[in-house]
């Protein structure tokens, strides 16, 4: 099979986010297919710069082929970014006939953030005779009139509607990496015999071949570890969105219990968070690691947390890499998200709690403080088992492979 895969932010563990059509691209060769990446040199999630003179120019990295498009820089989410998302699918869009004869796909996944890229993905596949399938990550426009306060009549809103419709309409196949958007799917116009769902995992090679943090780190850790007794981290973006001043608050509360906090990563909350912890001596904060240092970084702690603003929008689900991260590394974990999925519960791995409540919070620190080691080991590794059993890259990827296969097998009897 020869899969064109479509994803304005596709990265590599190198490079940045996004991770997940790199990981599935090396499950799909290693299953013996062909796949081609494209996607824009310029994306806010990478933090390694991609640098070209024209677009189309072709890249092999770790054995996967990647396109890039030249498109103009922007940060923010103001008119620049509109105009960036605008170049990158134009220019697929101009050039359908010319990429349908140079990767002669089988099968073109359009799955960049927003839907518009469906357009260049549709005309692709036509051209091309292959198959067409929409991977959601984030529903559009729901997402930027729910969190941006947009209103459905904007322009731009009315233009991404236009988009997300015509996909639901025209793909073969629908592939949602959140687990509750049949329902609004539906009312949008796509069938639900097309609809599946495919979340995001994690690499177990990664996990296999860790690289160990440094020693000036693991000292750190290790003088925290001594000097509480009980230890729980953070890892990831530190945003508005992560609710991590409740995390901070729950420090506070329980700063006579020998408990320490622990935030790992960046963000723009970063420097207020320092602020709001300034006076707490059970809370530390560390820069950002390597991705392929996460494994061993957890390995030094008795809990886990993650936690998000109260949305709407997560009434669909959520799928958060995190998550899945604490789970391989077997650690409880506290959850402090309102969502339509619950995965702790699910996996009975940990604690799940009322979103934005630093109360709750503590609470729950406490009550796994209670707990025995080998208690919290027990809860630790059913979370390594679920991961395993249904989030790993091998497994997804094989999943996606079945719809794809169907997809294409499927067009040519229509």
């Amino acid at each position: 099979m020869n899969i064109l895969l479509i994803n304005h932010y596709a990265g590599s563990p190198e490079m940045g986010m996004e991770f997940r059509p790199y990981y599935m691209a090396k499950e799909w060769i290693r299953a013996g297919h062909r796949v081609t990446i494209i996607a824009a040199d310029q994306a806010h999630v990478r933090k390694k710069k991609i640098r070209i003179d024209k677009s189309f120019t072709e890249e092999f990295i770790d054995g996967i082929k990647y396109i890039w498009i030249k498109t103009p820089p922007y940060s923010g989410n103001g008119l620049k970014r509109i105009l960036n998302m605008r170049s990158f699918y134009k220019q697929l869009k101009s050039k359908a006939k010319f990429i349908a004869d140079k990767y002669t796909p089988d099968v073109v996944i359009a799955s960049s953030t927003y839907p518009m890229d469906n357009y260049a993905g549709a005309k692709i596949a036509k051209a091309a005779s292959a198959a067409h399938i929409f991977e959601v990550h984030d529903l559009w426009p729901l997402s930027p009139m729910e969190l941006g306060g947009y209103s459905s009549r904007h322009p731009f809103i009315k233009y991404i509607q236009k988009a997300e419709d015509f996909a639901y309409k025209n793909a073969n196949a629908v592939v949602s990496m959140l687990p509750e958007t049949k329902s609004y799917m539906e009312s949008r116009g796509l069938d639900l015999h097309n609809w599946h769902y495919i979340p995001n995992g994690i690499n177990k090679s990664e996990w296999e071949n860790m690289r160990p943090i440094g020693e000036d780190l693991k000292k750190q850790l290790i003088d925290i570890r001594n000097n509480f007794k009980f230890t729980i981290c953070y890892t990831g973006s530190h945003g508005i969105a992560n609710a991590l001043h409740n995390f901070i608050e729950a420090a506070e509360i329980l700063k006579e219990q020998e408990i320490a906090f622990v935030l790992l990563g960046a963000g723009p909350e970063k420097e207020s968070l320092i602020r709001k912890a300034s006076e707490l001596k059970n809370v530390f904060f560390f820069d950002s690691l390597p991705k392929q240092e996460i494994p061993d970084f957890l390995s030094y702690f008795d809990a886990t947390y993650i936690g998000l603003q109260r949305q709407s929008l997560f009434r669909f689900g959520i799928s958060p890499n995190k998550l899945f991260d604490y789970l391989m590394a077997a650690k409880p974990v506290i959850q402090a998200i309102d969502a339509g999925n619950d995965i702790v519960t699910e996996a009975n791995c940990g604690i799940s709690i009322e979103a934005e409540n630093a109360k709750a919070l503590s609470v729950a620190v406490l009550e796994l403080t209670q707990k025995s080691k080998d208690e919290l080991n027990i809860m630790g590794s059913k979370g390594r088992d679920y991961v395993l059993q249904h989030h790993t890259y091998d497994v997804l990827a094989n999943r996606f492979l079945r719809i794809l296969s169907d997809s294409i097998n499927s067009k040519k009897h229509d």
